[in-house]
């Protein structure tokens, strides 16, 4: 259908819109670059994950005929598609990478090759090699005694086709380039704002590692491995995952990357080694690996070449010398991540860590940092007697051996760990604490949007309520006593819990909207939308006159603007300095009979019925207008937002010259600034009054 789209393809429209950001003139020099690592890494993940996916799909008999519900395509056509989008999009890649070099050399930058390398360079690049690198490597030429050897995920290799005088045909040697015996980046300057790579070097003189040889081809590869694999159920989980982390290692390759044409004879003896097809190899004319590139900022102290320094700021609906419970007693609080410091949820953590009058803590992790507060305050609590019951979800994908490590820690400290359900993921961000006073039972309760990751809070953008709302806190109950007995909630009051009470009540609201017509209004800011009973719902309210605003970061599977379909439905995306990562829901209006929702589930099958998630109401009105007026500031962003158009495509929006500029992640930041200045300044007369009244009465 014309308003439907792929979902693999539409996510790489997204990764192009990461790609944009490097030619972006607003967007500071060395920050572009970190866009071109950005969408590199991006597109590593994509390979291991949706690409290995559909990989396995074709390769088995049962599913390489099935065909998905949007456009009807095989595992087959979407590799066929994927790998030829990659393709077209490879060459942006490389000239916005160029580009942007090119644009740092008037502030010292410059990645040396050997080519463009001076004499004197040369020369000491060969004695550097000699000195340095040439004793730290092992090389090896495949031949009868020495088999093809395993190429590690996404690695950098040195590949020279080699000529034995005794031997006919195939003579390959692979030489491994291990950064950790010597730097990625060789300087040649004394501020290292110029230097080579050292695969660069490497690949120059690998002649000299193989001198009985004749070398008359050579060339820098990387392989990318596939990812899916799912754990065994038999036996205990953490050791499944332990074990499923090592096999992801050595799983099939899914692409094969070089840096050059190489003999063509050689390459498909490469292939054939590595079980990989000619369609998954694919050329690049920019370094393999852009990692490098992230540390780049560290070499310069020109703040212009750099974002506009930020902090993220306390929140000025909070009071420093009262503790957050007993303040969210009287108000919910809702925080704002990273324009507001995750400093106040750890705040609360930790209160309640050492609160007589807590009797218990429950929360689910997803994600976790590597020196987490939230761990320590977890561990606290039980240490101090508490009942801690931490849901730690093994499989979230790249982070198992993070998750694994401190599950360890939590069960060391006195927490009851559990798992989630098996083959459902526990991705809701959700904190349960239960006090016990003279007045009875109460609750605080977090819901959040984003993990409790203290880095990830500085970089994407989140929402978190905490409440001491009682049906909210009973909902809560519910979730994690279901979890406890690996079930499911069926029934709520305020929450929605996928997979049974989320995706329903969500078409029902809609379902109320459509009754509205031309009355109705749906909103949505999300990561991605693939859900196909959403989208047809969605359809269906633009078709009966239902104004819809979606806000959508990556993958969106609808189109919007197709007459007769969705011509009352808008796009947009907003890509930016943070990774766009709050999810919100609106149905109704701006008016009192409007609902909110902030949740940790996008609109995606695997979200709203696949997995365990929370949305939550947010029921104070001038928190409800708050997030209102977040949205509205999202949809008048006429900066970094792109709008979808009718053919699937996006283009920026575009300014009129008189109208302002308005980028809302900077908007969001300032505004947080200026809450803080105001709520600095109020408290400063208030202890100005005290000390007159203090002087007064004296």
């Amino acid at each position: 259908m014309d308003y439907l789209e792929n979902r693999e393809l539409s996510w790489l429209k997204f990764n192009k819109r990461v790609l944009e950001e490097v030619t972006d003139e607003n967007v500071p020099l060395l920050e572009r670059l970190s866009f071109s690592a950005i969408y590199q890494s991006n597109l590593d993940e994509f390979f291991r994950v949706r690409v290995g996916t559909l990989t396995d799909a074709d390769d088995d008999r049962d599913t390489r005929d099935k065909r998905e519900n949007k456009t009807g395509m095989t595992p087959a056509e979407q590799l066929d598609a994927v790998f030829t989008a990659v393709r077209r999009l490879q060459p942006l890649a490389e000239d916005s990478y160029f580009k942007a070099m090119e644009l740092l050399k008037p502030y010292g930058y410059e990645q040396v090759t050997f080519d463009s390398a001076s004499d004197e360079e040369k020369a000491f690049l060969e004695l550097y090699f000699k000195r340095e690198i040439k004793p730290l490597v092992s090389p090896i030429v495949i031949d009868k005694s020495h088999p093809f050897p395993f190429l590690s995920n996404n690695a950098l290799y040195i590949l020279v086709q080699i000529k034995d005088k005794d031997k006919k045909g195939i003579t390959i040697g692979i030489i491994p380039v291990k950064n950790e015996h010597f730097p990625r980046m060789i300087p040649l300057s004394e501020d290292e704002k110029r230097f080579i790579l050292a695969e660069d070097v490497i690949l120059n003189f690998a002649h000299l590692v193989f001198k009985n040889y004749k070398v008359i081809d050579r060339v820098t590869i990387r392989v990318t491995r596939n990812a899916d694999i799912d754990p065994d159920d038999d036996g205990d989980f953490r050791e499944n995952m332990e074990e499923l982390v090592s096999k992801r290692q050595k799983l099939k390759p899914v692409r094969l990357e070089l840096s050059d044409n190489f003999s063509r004879d050689a390459l498909d003896y490469l292939c054939k080694k590595l079980k990989i097809e000619n369609r998954n190899v694919f050329y690049s004319r920019i370094p393999l690996d852009l990692s490098y590139l992230f540390c780049l900022s560290d070499l310069s102290d020109d703040n212009s070449l750099k974002y506009q320094r930020r902090e993220p700021q306390k929140s000025a609906s909070l009071m420093e010398s009262r503790s957050i419970i007993s303040q969210v007693r009287s108000k919910d609080i809702l925080l704002s991540y990273p324009y507001e410091s995750i400093g106040t949820f750890i705040r609360l953590l930790n209160e309640a860590s050492v609160d007589s009058n807590v009797t218990s803590i429950k929360i689910t992790l997803y994600r976790l940092a590597r020196n987490s507060k939230i761990i320590e305050a977890l561990c606290t609590a039980s240490e101090s007697g508490k009942e801690v019951i931490v849901l730690v979800e093994l499989r979230a994908r790249f982070d198992e051996e993070n998750n694994i490590g401190w599950s360890r820690v939590l069960q060391n400290s006195g927490c009851r760990v559990i798992y989630g359900p098996k083959d459902y993921k526990v991705h809701s961000k959700l904190l349960l604490i239960t006090r016990k006073t003279n007045k009875g039972t109460e609750y605080v309760t977090q819901i959040g949007t984003g993990n409790y990751n203290e880095k990830t809070s500085r970089l994407y953008t989140d929402l978190a309520l905490i409440t001491s709302n009682p049906e909210i806190a009973s909902d809560a109950e519910e979730v994690f006593n279901k979890l406890l007995k690996k079930e499911f909630v069926e029934k709520t009051k305020r929450l929605l819990v996928a997979p049974l009470c989320l995706q329903n009540r969500i078409l029902e609201m809609m379902d109320e909207q459509i009754a509205l017509g031309s009355e109705g209004y749906i909103g949505a800011k999300i990561n991605s939308l693939s859900d196909k009973m959403i989208i047809d719902k969605l359809v269906e309210a633009s078709q009966a006159g239902v104004k819809i605003d979606l806000v959508v970061r990556g993958i969106c599977c609808i189109i919007a603007g197709v007459k007769g379909y969705t011509e009352n439905i808008t796009v947009r995306s907003i890509v930016g300095r943070f990774l766009e990562h709050s999810r919100i829901y609106i149905f109704g209006r701006n008016d009192h009979n409007r609902k909110i929702y902030i949740s940790s589930a996008d609109y995606m099958t695997r979200n709203t019925t696949n997995r365990v998630e929370v949305a939550c109401p947010v029921l104070d009105p001038k928190l409800k207008n708050r997030v209102s007026d977040m949205f509205d500031k999202m949809l008048s962003d006429n900066v970094k937002a792109r709008i979808q158009q009718s053919d699937g495509n996006y283009i920026r929006v575009s300014r009129n010259p008189d109208e302002p500029a308005l980028n809302s992640q900077e908007y969001f930041y300032e505004l947080a600034y200026r809450r803080a200045e105001e709520k600095k300044e109020r408290q400063e007369r208030l202890k100005q009054n005290k000390s007159k009244s203090s002087a007064k009465n004296k």
